[in-house]
């Protein structure tokens, strides 16, 4: 078992204030492998001063210092690829394949943040005379959730230190592996004491702190829409600059006219990446009831052939999931589900034959859904998908906004202008046609409860950016 007793300040490894302590167990086997000690308000008003003296000095540094940093940590991170592997697997649980794209995207979002430091980014004249300068916003929380917790430190802390905020990040205590491996990452990259500081803590101590203190100017957010509304309100007394990335629940729609050889592969994969525990998974499955019967035939062929097993069977393509708290909830959904008239296609209630002892879920497929039933409304976050039957595109295009959220949408079809007459009606911050797309320059974010802003390229990057207008009379 590991012992995580540290937290990462002001450029060291320091004892927790704090006492609490959490058991964290292997999801594919329920084993103990964790004991993680949590940071309190008094460690985290030690990060946040910590950060706030490293930004009197780095708030002025050139940009070439912040691409050495950049690339000193994408170096470190690249030397270590192997075993942030196994740690991620250990701890996570992920299928193999999905854990080492997600790292691959993780350690490039370094470069990517690097390319973004331009002096036109940072300091340009309008024709009308002013002078536009923009100056990085101050300290920044970084807050993140356990779902491959590695990536989502690395891609919003590239991009604050990019701006020349300083940061204190709280990712998930559930993530204590990933997070100290990180942390150690920065340690060895030789970064400026302060520059970066990680606390182990929960929501309720650490997170309520950062978003009240008022040396925090800037949050970055992903996780929850309740979450999120709460962490909005306790910002609101300090003004401080927030973004959110929330939950989702991305329609897939398979237009009439798709190639189900191409189209079903794509939306099993969309729906069901990272097991299921993704905010931008494809989980409501809109088909058009023309073609009903043979879709739904092809999709229970498509998921019945995908293998549940741990992160160490290469031939894995859906894992546990990261807690037993977890895979109860997502047990109730399916129970939910059921009560409330949806048909079972494939799936259902317990865990896979030979899989008992770990989170494992039955991948599980719905047909029959109105869109009004709660596993067609609510985000599941494990391996459940909702098929939903719509009369035309004006249907289905009505269907997949039909949702308090807006994070991402997919669309599978043939005939490329009528896939992308229905994307522009679509209300996503993202819309994928006929594959899935990682590009980090491009804007990520939602349209109504699936949050405030935009992250990735120099939309994340003037997020934490201030402008300010000089006049020179």
């Amino acid at each position: 078992m590991q012992i995580v007793n540290k937290a990462f300040i002001n450029g060291v490894f320091v004892t927790p204030h704090g006492t609490q302590q959490l058991e964290l167990e292997n999801p594919a086997t329920g084993e103990t492998i964790t004991r993680v000690t949590l940071a309190d308000e008094v460690d985290t008003k030690n990060a946040i001063a910590a950060a706030n003296a490293a930004f009197k000095t780095y708030s002025q540094s050139s940009l070439q210092t912040r691409q050495e940093y950049l690339q000193r940590i994408h170096d470190v991170m690249v030397a270590k690829f192997d075993q942030l592997v196994d740690i991620i697997n250990n701890e996570y649980g992920a299928p193999q394949w999905f854990t080492k794209f997600a790292l691959q995207d993780a350690i490039r979002s370094w470069l990517v943040a690097k390319e973004q430091l331009k002096p036109e980014t940072f300091r340009y004249h309008l024709k009308e005379g002013a002078e536009v300068i923009l100056d990085p916003v101050g300290v920044a929380a970084l807050i993140s959730p356990w779902n491959i917790s590695l990536w989502f430190m690395c891609v919003k802390a590239s991009t604050a230190i990019a701006a020349g905020c300083t940061v204190v990040m709280k990712p998930s205590e559930l993530s204590a592996q990933q997070n100290n491996a990180m942390a150690e990452i920065f340690k060895e990259a030789n970064l400026p004491p302060g520059l970066i500081n990680v606390l182990n803590g929960n929501g309720e101590v650490v997170g309520n702190e950062l978003t009240r203190n008022p040396g925090i100017h800037k949050i970055s957010f992903t996780g929850s829409t309740a979450v999120g509304k709460l962490l909005l309100k306790n910002a609101a007394d300090t003004m401080k600059r927030v973004t959110l990335e929330l939950g989702g629940k991305s329609p897939s729609i398979i237009v009439e006219d798709a190639d189900l050889e191409k189209a079903i592969p794509f939306v099993l994969q969309v729906g069901l990446q990272n097991s299921g525990q993704a905010c931008i998974a494809g989980s409501r499955i809109l088909i058009p009831e023309s073609r009903e019967a043979e879709i739904t035939a092809a999709l229970k062929k498509g998921v019945e052939a995908m293998k549940v097993g741990p992160a160490t069977n290469q031939e894995s393509a859906i894992g546990p999931l990261v807690s037993k708290r977890q895979y109860e909830r997502v047990q109730d959904y399916i129970k939910k589900g059921i009560e409330e008239g949806a048909v079972l296609l494939t799936g259902g209630l317990g865990h896979p034959d030979g899989l008992e002892k770990g989170n494992f879920v039955k991948p599980t497929v719905f047909v029959k859904v109105d869109n009004h039933m709660t596993i067609a409304q609510e985000e599941i976050f494990g391996p459940v998908l909702s098929v939903i039957t719509y009369k035309d595109d004006a249907d289905a295009i009505r269907i997949a906004n039909d949702s308090i959220y807006g994070l991402h949408a997919y669309i599978a079809g043939t005939d490329t202008a009528r896939a992308k007459k229905i994307a522009e009606q679509l209300q996503a911050g993202r819309i994928a046609i006929n594959g899935f797309v990682d590009e980090p320059r491009a804007p990520f974010g939602g349209f109504k409860q699936s949050g405030i802003g935009r992250e990735f390229g120099k939309y994340g990057l003037e997020a934490f950016l201030e402008p300010k207008a000089v006049f020179d009379i």
